[in-house]
């Protein structure tokens, strides 16, 4: 009990004397130069897919017949203002077109619901403030990983027709939002300005509104938001930069 209070008494006055100090402790990691100041970034990406469903079943589902396509582009423009750190903008624009020829739910017995002509035109466009950090592989120049922190606003036009006349029934909806989030990722360079990205979105906060009017009467609003913290395998991005 009396060496403890020994320990203590020196402890306490080695802070009062100011002679503790944190350990001195070199990890050696070293941060070579990926990409140099004042380097320009320049790139975009392209996805385009398409689905067909002919007497499809699946659980409830019966007799689904359906076609149609989503086509994106986004481009990217990057200034490195310091060695491994470059800011910039993304942009980014999308059509989507879901028809959907008929459609059963076969709830039970006694409740099945038929759909019938009914098709969805999305647009969405979209503004992004990007600040990229860079970290090389060791001392590889060709080989690097990086982290995309994002602040993005978007929108988007959409409407749904319910028959083949548009004048008989349709929804317009109209929709607002902003997110913020990281992307890391990792860049391989096939020569020495041209280089492949591939990154996935792990995190991110969501705000969303969304207004729109139904047979030109009725009007409704929603607003959502949310908050991610896990991998996201459906934000998978697949690009092409040149580095100048």
């Amino acid at each position: 009990m009396r060496q403890k209070a020994i320990i203590i008494t020196l402890a306490l006055a080695a802070i009062a004397g100011g002679k503790i100090q944190a350990q001195e402790f070199k990890r050696q990691i070293e941060q070579s130069t990926f990409v140099p100041k004042g380097q320009w970034i320049a790139g975009s990406s392209i996805s385009y897919s398409e689905h067909t469903e002919d007497n499809y079943q699946f659980l409830i589902i019966d007799g689904f017949k359906s076609d149609g396509y989503t086509f994106k582009v986004s481009p990217l423009v990057c200034y490195a203002f310091k060695d491994n750190i470059a800011a910039g903008g993304r942009f980014a624009y999308s059509r989507s077109l879901i028809k959907i020829d008929g459609l059963t739910l076969n709830i039970d017995d006694d409740n099945q619901f038929d759909i019938n002509d009914l098709y969805q035109l999305k647009h969405t466009y979209s503004g992004m403030l990007i600040l990229r950090n860079y970290i090389s592989l060791g001392k590889s120049k060709r080989f690097a990983l990086f982290n995309e922190t994002q602040l993005e606003w978007s929108g988007s036009q959409s409407r749904v027709i319910n028959g083949k006349d548009e004048s008989v029934t349709g929804t317009f909806a109209t929709t607002t939002g902003m997110s913020i989030g990281a992307a890391p990722g990792i860049v391989a360079f096939i020569n020495n300005y041209t280089a492949v990205e591939v990154s996935i979105g792990v995190l991110g906060l969501n705000f969303s509104k969304t207004k729109q009017t139904t047979n030109q009467v009725y009007q409704g609003e929603h607003s959502s938001s949310s908050a991610n913290f896990k991998i996201n395998l459906f934000s998978i991005g697949l690009g092409l930069a040149f580095y100048l």
